[in-house]
């Protein structure tokens, strides 16, 4: 998906609110998807002109957030953008992207971060290749701790999935004001 301006997104929304032209013309005009256009409306209709903006901090989500926004679409069969407005986000691309991860290779890639790991200076480096040589021996101890972590986070999964399914507006009540509340805390 390409990137957009700030201004070009500003200035389409506003074109489309004066009344002039519809969406597809406004794609047209400016070439780029009518989706697009429609998507860009949509959420500045919910997030206002800050919604619009592409943001200098990336979100973070726990995987935790991630299942419950999978297991919400799984249950009730909303679209990424209805989900994405559900649970306050401003990129329903997200969504989108942990859909394809979770099917490809479960929770395993809702585990890992964007990006590449922060690098080390040479000592670090050289006492890790010492550590490398013993660490070799506790590779089966730390394989089975990786898959015990991830059976602990399957079961829990499974759990609130049940729970959804039982009550899906009381789980979405309960669990409304936690989201918004991590969501503010990860933005700062």
């Amino acid at each position: 998906m390409a990137k957009y301006s700030d201004d070009l997104k500003i200035k389409v929304v506003k074109e489309y609110q004066d009344g002039n032209l519809g969406t597809r013309a406004l794609a047209k005009k400016h070439g780029i998807s009518k989706s697009e256009v429609g998507r860009w409306i949509q959420i500045h209709e919910r997030f206002g002109v800050d919604g619009l903006r592409n943001q200098q901090h990336k979100q973070t989500y726990s995987v935790q957030f991630k299942l419950d926004v999978l297991s919400f679409i799984e249950k009730t069969g909303s679209s990424e953008m209805e989900t994405a407005f559900q649970f306050g986000m401003k990129n329903p691309g997200l969504i989108t992207s942990w859909k394809r991860a979770y099917r490809e290779d479960g929770f395993e890639d809702l585990l890992k971060g964007k990006g590449r790991p922060p690098m080390s200076d040479t000592s670090k480096n050289r006492t890790n290749k010492n550590k490398n040589i013993n660490d070799k021996e506790k590779t089966k101890e730390q394989q089975l701790e990786r898959e015990n972590e991830l059976l602990r986070l399957e079961v829990e999964y499974l759990k609130k999935l049940r729970a959804f399914q039982i009550d899906p507006e009381g789980y979405l009540e309960e669990h409304k004001q936690r989201y918004h509340s991590n969501s503010k805390k990860n933005s700062n």
